[in-house]
């Protein structure tokens, strides 16, 4: 495994996302098998793992800290704070306070089975927030001991360097791929400006640049898919040119399409990818992706093919938001009781 570093913090080139263990994608593992699999990550080489209270509604952070309890001082542990109260969540000054962050923050590492995080991020943090404040707030965590650094997810530029000027971010976490570059000329290239690193979720378009996702395939239960237009039949079978252009550079370079769209996000050296990995062929093969280097005129060349290519379909929070929705509808009918036979 290689590694590199998110502003002062070392981590391995390729980091893992944890929250398919505990909810959206779908049919979930049982817990010993999450476990081996998180663990088995770390005997190959990763020292990254991504959580957040939010994923599961807690039940993601308990589960990444049973995993990882007995690895800690080995590993970097990322998680998030979310501004809006959760289910059971009733701070006297509000979740979104110095008090409510610091009351989530002890909840966090009580699940998460440790004393300190290397990471907090603050998770969709609204724009008519005082950023300023909420830094000072973090820094205070920082000086505390209770954090080591702390991250913004999917803020305006603007935001980042307003944070940066008071307590210097050590990361940002956003979508980065081939297919979502939306946050690419802007944040991202404020980020690399000012030394803060990056970490990329969903860095091949939720599987869809491994080419494994066809147009009849079908997402089921909480799988957040199932409701993002990226993922409908029509927008699959649009895209496959941008498939059929990473599968080409898969063949010459000897790698897979998916250990290519991850050497791509990678090929920035502030830029950590953090796929999610149920399976221990999926690890080996992301992990093995931090072997499989783009050279810079190999990195031109593939991205000067994709912008002449069109991205149909986006990945946003409303639609995912559609999800809870239709899986409500699904577990009750009218009289409240769940339905059987469901697949979650």
């Amino acid at each position: 495994m290689k590694f590199r570093k998110l502003s002062n913090i070392e981590v391995s080139a390729v980091g893992m996302g944890c929250m398919g263990f505990s909810t959206g994608y779908g049919e979930i593992p049982p817990e010993e098998e999450s476990i081996r699999l998180i663990r088995l990550s770390h005997e190959l080489g990763c020292t990254l793992y991504d959580t957040a209270e939010v994923y599961a509604i807690f039940r993601n952070e308990r589960l990444v800290g049973k995993a990882l309890e007995p690895i800690r001082n080995e590993i970097i542990l990322a998680s998030k704070y979310s501004p809006t109260p959760l289910p059971d969540q009733n701070f006297p000054e509000g979740k979104l306070s110095k008090s409510g962050l610091n009351h989530a923050l002890e909840d966090s590492l009580k699940r998460l089975r440790t004393d300190y995080l290397d990471i907090y991020f603050v998770h969709r943090l609204p724009k008519e927030v005082e950023v300023e404040q909420l830094a000072e707030w973090f820094g205070e965590l920082i000086k505390a001991g209770k954090i080591r650094g702390w991250g913004l997810s999917e803020v305006p530029a603007e935001m980042i360097r307003r944070a940066h000027a008071v307590t210097p971010l050590t990361a940002l976490e956003s979508e980065y791929s081939m297919m979502a570059r939306q946050w690419e000329e802007k944040e991202i290239s404020a980020c690399e400006e000012l030394g803060i690193g990056v970490m990329a979720y969903s860095p091949m378009a939720g599987g869809l640049l491994s080419g494994k996702i066809k147009s009849d395939t079908e997402f089921k239960g909480d799988d957040v898919r199932r409701t993002i237009t990226r993922y409908s039949k029509e927008n699959i079978d649009k895209n496959q040119p941008v498939i059929d252009l990473v599968k080409k550079f898969a063949t010459e370079k000897n790698a897979t399409p998916a250990q290519i769209s991850l050497a791509w996000v990678m090929h920035k050296d502030f830029i950590v990818p953090i796929p999610g990995m149920r399976k221990d062929t999926r690890i080996r093969e992301n992990l093995g992706a931090a072997d499989v280097t783009l050279t810079d005129a190999e990195y031109k060349q593939l991205t000067e093919e994709l912008n002449k290519l069109e991205i149909f379909g986006d990945r946003k929070d409303e639609d995912i938001a559609k999800l809870g929705e239709m899986v409500r509808n699904k577990l009750f009918g009218s009289s409240g009781v769940p339905v059987k036979g469901l697949d979650r």
